[in-house]
């Protein structure tokens, strides 16, 4: 009561403590560990909402490689996360990037070893589990440390290798052995494994002709439910097609395969293997990615017209050889794909020959190509003509990505015909559609 007998309304409070419940968890959720915690603090029911599964659900941790303070934490807090809210996780991503030291390799370990381990006794929901670029066969990792970690990991996937739905071990870099270990470990007990996407790109050291290893094929046959599978070419042999024909047909959807030129890729694989599996997976679509081998004779062993090929990509950014021409890729191999090819992208050093006339008649005979990225020695009009093309309806693109290369300095002229050429097309290009060109110069 005030002095004339009112009664003192207490303070109006604060939005926060009526907004609903659906409201603070979309805002939690975008919070990092050291907010949430600090927000669990306010009051019991921020505390409780702290602990609502959703917010935890997904996980993302990355250890740096070099020594410091700030990244000692990270070792620290991976753990404490584990034992405080590993049993809500269902999608863990983990990334070591480059080790610098056997210290750092030896200390990753350990705490891979406790984060694994805890989370195998409190999480029985984890669906999908990413760990990228380990690079285990660098001199950093010791023979004892790496034995020690892919011990933990071999436990902890015989664990829980039949609550995963998703694997990714990219960039391990194992021997054959170690590496079909722990695929093996998938369907300990088993006779299958329950994964249904799976990628082991780069999973085994460069160099290894795994295609030739019957325990790899062996390993791969316990694969009895894929839908997605990334790998390398120098793992594809006509064993492994048939496998896949036979133990995933009704599931298998994509194949993403990666050679690259320092790994065995002169193998014999016969078109009908891959006839006989895409006559099996019939919703098969196979996407290449070709990094540093772009010569028509290795590309036509591989580019087999069996094959259900969607997406390719041809990266090569090497000094220019004259004694090495494009033209023969693109006017007779690749368009003998122009009615399943649905993306491409290039990016080579072209400097002793012009491709614009063969790049322009390629996209225009592929008419299910939505997506066309190129970086490449292009006179600026080869973006007009594309975009012309485009106007009249003889090509479908969604996207267009142009950089051209040049080896002047500088690049008004071209900066100048570029921005006259989207004013010209404006219309066009803002009409939902995805479209980026720039002048570059390689000097």
């Amino acid at each position: 009561m005030d002095e004339e007998g009112q009664l003192i309304q207490p303070q109006d409070q604060s939005c926060w403590a009526t907004l609903p419940d659906v409201c603070l968890h979309r805002i939690f959720w975008w919070l990092g560990d050291k907010d949430r915690s600090r927000a669990a603090l306010v009051c019991r029911r921020w505390n409780q909402m702290m602990y609502s599964a959703d917010l935890w659900r997904y996980r993302a941790i990355t250890f740096s490689g070099r020594h410091s303070r700030v990244h000692a934490y990270e070792f620290e807090s991976a753990v404490w996360y584990v034992k405080k809210f590993g049993r809500y996780l269902e999608h863990l991503e983990i990334k070591f990037l480059t080790p610098y030291s056997v210290v750092l390799t030896r200390k990753f370990q350990v705490t891979m070893q406790g984060l694994l381990l805890c989370l195998g006794k409190r999480n029985n929901r984890l669906k999908s589990l990413s760990i990228q670029y380990l690079e285990l066969d660098r001199l950093v990792w010791r023979n004892s440390i790496r034995s020690l970690f892919l011990k933990s990991l071999s436990s902890f996937l015989k664990k829980m290798g039949k609550h995963l739905d998703h694997l990714n071990l990219k960039g391990a870099r194992l021997t054959v052995e170690q590496g079909c270990h722990i695929l093996n470990s998938l369907s300990y007990l088993r006779t299958e494994s329950a994964v249904s996407e799976l990628n082991i790109e780069d999973y085994f050291s460069h160099r290894l002709a795994v295609y030739s290893s019957p325990q790899f094929n062996q390993t791969m046959a316990t694969f009895r439910n894929l839908v997605s599978l990334t790998l390398n070419y120098n793992c594809i042999s006509d064993e492994l097609l048939e496998n896949l024909g036979e133990n995933n047909a009704g599931t298998l959807w994509s194949m993403n395969i990666k050679c690259h030129a320092h790994d065995p890729h002169g193998q014999v694989v016969w078109g009908m293997s891959w006839a006989k599996l895409a006559r099996y997976a019939t919703k098969l679509k196979v996407n290449f990615v070709f990094e540093k081998v772009v010569k028509y004779e290795r590309l036509a062993r591989i580019l087999l017209q069996e094959i259900p090929i969607r997406s390719i990509s041809l990266r090569n950014c090497s000094f220019s050889n004259p004694d090495w021409s494009m033209k023969p890729t693109l006017t007779d191999l690749l368009p003998t794909f122009r009615h399943t090819l649905q993306k491409l992208s290039f990016e080579f050093n072209n400097n002793h020959e012009s491709l614009e006339e063969e790049l322009h008649l390629l996209i225009l005979s592929c008419r299910e190509l939505f997506y066309f990225n190129i970086w490449a020695f292009l006179d600026v009009n080869f973006v007009e003509q594309i975009l012309k093309s485009q106007e009249e309806g003889r090509c479908a693109l969604r996207t267009l990505k142009v950089r051209i290369y040049t080896n002047r300095y500088e690049t008004p002229e071209e900066d100048r015909t570029l921005r006259h050429i989207y004013r010209k097309y404006r219309k066009l290009i803002d009409s939902e559609f995805n479209y980026f060109s720039v002048a570059y110069c390689m000097t």
